[in-house]
């Protein structure tokens, strides 16, 4: 799909745009590795992973670190966890790349950040991946998305600018810290905010929000607005960046991936407050409504 114009995320878009499909074994589905988590956030790898094996990514690789890998691989049956060293500060050492190399070869889509801690050590440890997952799909959530202020790196640094395209997920703060507007700023004018920084950035930039905006770098946009309040609760983006990594995965473009992993959530969202209420449901019951989501004849 190519748009000159915004486009709205309702399901007559999302029917004429549909998801890869696929009959053959796990193998067709790709690979997802989640990288993430820390001693005071080891939940947040668990609820992506998750959404993103409800999104239909055929593996799963569980990267975290080392104190709460079998507390992850206890809760994650389902995947592979690797156990990586850890700096005092909650982020992984410069060790933590021998452990990765060899997998990103064998990755379809690697989301980085969930639950990760230590900006500068992360922005060091995105800085040596990205060079190695040229063939991979690469999803930046919270702390990871930090690479783009160059915390590691001399405050003449050039300007950050991905070489190959990412997905980012900023919300109104994250995007606060990362672009030095305000929130207000920002929340006032989404649409000029998500464009010039998925052009600046060289990145698909989903700013999340009431009305969500994907930006791509080449100027297409589109806009979702749906869900409800009970969504801005702890986990939720986690799981939406589940799903992103899972779509991905599974081939769907960073845009297209983006864009259903948005309406998804949101879904999600909605069917829960229809059950339970607009407040009080939990971030873990998102990612259960994903797969019949996905197979309602309305969403394709």
């Amino acid at each position: 799909m190519s748009h000159t114009h915004m486009i709205s995320l309702d399901a007559a878009a999302l029917r004429g745009w549909p998801l890869p499909s696929h009959e053959g074994d796990k193998e067709d589905r790709g690979h997802v590795l989640v990288l993430g988590g820390s001693r005071e956030m080891p939940g947040a790898v668990i609820l992506a992973a998750t959404a993103a094996l409800r999104a239909g990514a055929g593996k799963l690789t569980i990267a975290t670190g080392a104190s709460v890998a079998q507390l992850v691989a206890l809760a994650m049956p389902e995947a592979r966890v690797i156990g990586l060293r850890e700096t005092a500060d909650g982020g992984f050492t410069h060790e933590a790349m021998a452990e990765l190399d060899p997998l990103a070869d064998k990755v379809s889509a690697i989301l980085i950040g969930p639950g990760m801690q230590d900006e500068i050590g992360t922005a060091e440890l995105v800085r040596a991946l990205l060079p190695r997952l040229a063939g991979a799909s690469v999803i930046l959530d919270a702390c990871a998305m930090g690479i783009i202020l160059n915390p590691d790196l001399p405050d003449d640094a050039p300007p950050f600018r991905f070489e190959q395209a990412v997905i980012v997920t900023p919300h109104a703060g994250e995007m606060a810290h990362l672009t030095g507007n305000t929130k207000e700023e920002i929340g006032a004018n989404p649409q000029a905010m998500a464009t010039g920084a998925a052009q600046t950035w060289h990145a698909v930039v989903a700013l999340k929000g009431a009305r969500t905006i994907i930006s791509a770098p080449n100027g297409d946009m589109w806009q979702h607005e749906g869900g409800n309040v009970g969504l801005a609760s702890s986990g939720s983006g986690d799981v939406l960046a589940g799903i992103i990594a899972g779509l991905a995965a599974r081939g769907a473009t960073l845009e297209q991936a983006s864009c259903w992993g948005v309406a998804l959530h949101a879904l999600a969202g909605e069917r829960l407050a229809a059950r339970m209420g607009m407040l009080g449901y939990l971030a873990r019951e998102l990612p259960d409504e994903i797969s019949s989501l996905m197979a309602q004849a309305a969403l394709g």
